[in-house]
């Protein structure tokens, strides 16, 4: 028979320690209570094979916090969840940030606080959250930076609990990326993953996405529709773009993230669903709050835990490993052999400024991939505008070759042309412009496109 766990609760109420000595104790956990820190400390010097600690964050004397400071020194695996009142959610969540495995706030549902502490129960020894750093997870480059190890932490301890996730980012940083990294590395990885892009998606599509309807509750209703939120029960559900959606889609999400209930259009009766939220965007939450376009409860019961993903201009270091990345992986899935990137075109890729981040480093190199000559992306082949204002085009960064920017120009669109065999309209399509700029660029170079059908 499997001894039963021990788990410590610390409260300077008596009420609550009854009620959860009482909840635990029917879940066939053994509990040690504690009125202070004080008195919890000294159990957990005494009592060998705490499993768990409950503790609240707000009591005389030493705060939750510092308790969970100062047992960090000689427990520092011991798992904790917090009890928190409305006002201290931020100091919870700071908390989890430091390595405080959950927090539940009061007044608490008893089932939740016991699904949560079964769960963290189940993981331990597992490693699920643990292991080093890889380089490369499901296609994503995690890099070396400083900035990226910390993000890449931050995931591993948000992942392996069940508190909601806010991620921040401007566009094409990975913020898909990282919500599914989070899903594949919770106790939820095994159940449903839910995509929902809030941003391309009709505000009155989306009520019946997420929702679901009833078969006649609107024209074209031909058939009930389960909702995306009921078909991610047990799993968990991403929430992209979230700032984009409509005031009522706002107050009907609030309401789900309060009760974890959903109504589907057109019925009666309330469905519970039980479903992790992650939601991300590019969007300023704050200035949006402060300008009455989103509200400040919804994004607070989004931002249980908030993950900002840094613009790829800010960690540099890893311009190059992630561009060298893209180039081995087109030419894997092209067949070709093995790409190089040239030493100026190094230098040109890590000046660009990349607005568009990771997706746009991408593309970036595919093109390059494309237009390039003997398997060496040069500068001229990367698609990017400040080539023709930067001084990296000197005779001395292209091994001292004097190629002017016109000529480089010109080289790079016949290069096009020679690709869609004279076809402009395919060679715009390469170069990334439209068809009226190729058909000037080509009567400004005198160039003829039928020489190279």
């Amino acid at each position: 028979m499997t001894a039963a766990h021990k788990i410590l609760i610390v409260d300077d109420d008596p009420s609550i320690l009854e009620v959860l000595d009482a909840r635990l104790s029917a879940s066939n956990f053994k509990v040690l209570k504690a009125k202070d820190a004080a008195g919890a400390e000294q159990i957990l010097r005494e009592h060998k094979g705490i499993d768990l600690l409950v503790s609240d964050i707000k009591m005389p004397g030493k705060s939750g916090i510092e308790l969970f400071t100062d047992i960090r020194k000689f427990l520092p695996n011991l798992p904790v969840i917090f009890l928190t009142a409305y006002g201290t959610i931020p100091d919870a969540v700071d908390a989890m940030k430091l390595g405080a495995a959950d927090y539940i706030s009061k007044p608490f549902d008893g089932l939740e606080l016991i699904k949560k502490i079964n769960t963290m129960m189940a993981l331990r020894g597992t490693g699920v959250g643990a292991g080093p750093m890889p380089l490369v997870e499901s296609g994503f480059y995690w890099g070396k930076s400083a900035a990226m190890k910390h993000l890449y932490t931050m995931v591993k301890k948000v992942a392996v609990t069940q508190v909601n996730v806010l991620i921040l980012g401007e566009s094409g940083v990975g913020k898909e990326c990282i919500a599914g990294c989070i899903h594949r590395n919770s106790p939820r990885q095994t159940q449903p993953y839910m995509v929902v892009d809030c941003g391309s998606t009709p505000a009155g599509i989306l009520e019946s996405e997420l929702f679901g309807h009833l078969k006649g509750s609107f024209t074209h209703a031909v058939k009930d529709k389960i909702g995306l939120m009921q078909a991610a029960d047990s799993g968990t559900l991403f929430l992209d773009e979230i700032g984009n959606i409509s005031h009522d889609m706002q107050c009907r999400l609030l309401r789900f993230l309060e009760d974890k209930k959903i109504r589907q259009v057109g019925a009666v009766k309330e469905i519970s669903v039980d479903c992790r939220v992650i939601a991300a965007t590019n969007a300023d939450l704050s200035q949006a709050i402060e300008e009455g376009n989103f509200r400040q409860d919804l994004y607070y019961r989004l931002k249980g835990i908030t993950l900002t993903i840094p613009p790829l201009r800010e960690r540099k270091e890893d311009i190059y490993p992630l561009a060298s990345f893209f180039a081995d992986r087109y030419a894997q899935t092209q067949g070709i052999e093995r790409l190089r990137i040239s030493d100026a075109a190094i230098k040109v890729l890590e000046e660009h400024s990349w607005p568009g981040n990771i997706r746009e480093l991408k593309n970036t190199i595919e093109a390059g991939a494309v237009l390039c000559q003997n398997q060496t992306i040069e500068p001229w082949d990367l698609q990017i505008e400040t080539i023709r204002e930067n001084a990296v085009m000197t005779s001395d960064l292209l091994d001292s070759q004097a190629f002017s920017i016109e000529q480089s120009e010109k080289d790079t669109i016949i290069r096009a042309l020679k690709k869609s065999r004279g076809v402009q309209k395919d060679a715009a399509d390469l170069l990334g412009i439209s068809k009226r700029a190729i058909h000037y660029k080509v009567r400004k170079y005198d160039i003829d496109p039928t020489a190279y059908k």
